[in-house]
């Protein structure tokens, strides 16, 4: 009877038992974490096998041990406790005004471009979240720096840490008109050869990589100057040192006003992803869950709202 009632209402206190003496080798132990009894924590196990239909322990007068069909169960049962935990966690915080402080870093193009006004409309609806925005294109240590989400820019990511993709980030090869009136417009990639080009310091190398079409073109290029602010990168090209590749967050203003000219179209260099990075799923401050949230919806679809802009800028009147 008390294996047929765990099983209909209760099974959650069973998987977090088996748990719990998996983790501490000792029902006794168990029993004074959890305050029950040692004969309760017995009878759970017991609901527990039953339910899962396999033994999951052996036990001994001095030693508790886990079968191979107890390690398999072990993690889908943390798996189970990890999200009921997490339901439980919610549901409390439903109705609540978020509040508490957010410290969120980016790279400094980014929180340029598109990542402050977001926070500032973000803060519009939640007036008690206090933000605090670093910059920065160095990876960032979470747990050192304290920091609750990192916006990043990358297609590696750390297996360690939690990503959602908020976002693709294009780029275009760009120039200004009075570099091209002096040294002339690429009609080719191979013409990039002949040409001055502007480099990110932590960028591909000597080469540009490009796709067009189902072509994957490679060209080797000459480095005028480097840099590892993207920042400073544009502005080099604005001011005429050379070609170089902006991502089209960063490009939307400068191509309406023909400050900067798009080279190549049909050449697509590489595609990154926009990334939000955070710790844990687990006992996410409600702030914090809201914010990725409303960052995935404002900057979400197959393109990102700054490259549809700029598609609608090019269409002929």
């Amino acid at each position: 009877m008390f294996v047929a009632w765990i099983d209909a209402m209760d099974r959650l206190t069973a998987a977090r038992v088996f748990v719990e003496v998996a983790d501490r080798g000792s029902l006794t132990q168990t029993a004074e974490h959890l305050e029950m009894s040692a004969a309760m924590v017995s009878r759970y196990l017991s609901a527990a096998e039953d339910w899962l239909g396999a033994r999951l322990l052996h036990r001994t007068t001095r030693k508790v041990s886990l079968t191979d069909a107890g390690a398999a169960a072990l993690p889908s049962c943390r798996q189970l406790l990890e999200l009921a935990d997490e339901a439980t966690h919610i549901a409390a915080e439903r109705g609540r005004e978020p509040a508490g402080v957010l410290r969120v870093t980016s790279s400094s193009s980014f929180a340029e471009a598109e990542l402050t006004a977001a926070l500032v409309d973000f803060q519009r609806l939640h007036a008690q979240v206090e933000i605090v925005l670093s910059v920065s294109d160095k990876a960032s240590d979470l747990v050192g720096e304290r920091v609750d989400l990192a916006v990043r820019i990358t297609n590696t990511l750390d297996p360690a840490m939690i990503t959602r993709p908020l976002a693709l980030c294009r780029s275009m090869l760009c120039a200004s008109p009075a570099y091209l009136a002096q040294h002339g417009q690429p009609h080719s990639a191979e013409d990039l050869r002949q040409h001055r080009c502007i480099a990110h310091a932590f960028g591909i190398g000597k080469q540009y990589r490009f796709t067009r079409g189902n072509e994957t073109i490679t060209v080797p290029v000459n480095w005028s100057f480097h840099t590892n602010e993207t920042a400073v990168l544009r502005r080099a090209v604005l001011s005429g040192a050379g070609i170089g590749m902006l991502p089209t967050y960063y490009l939307g203003d400068e191509l309406r006003t023909g400050r900067l000219v798009h080279l190549l179209p049909d050449h697509e260099p590489g595609v990154l992803g926009i990334h939000a990075i955070y710790l844990s799923r687990q006992h996410q401050p409600l702030a914090l869950r809201l914010l990725v949230d409303f960052l995935a919806a404002r900057f979400a679809g197959e393109r990102a709202p700054w490259d549809l802009a700029i598609e609608e800028s090019q269409k002929p009147a």
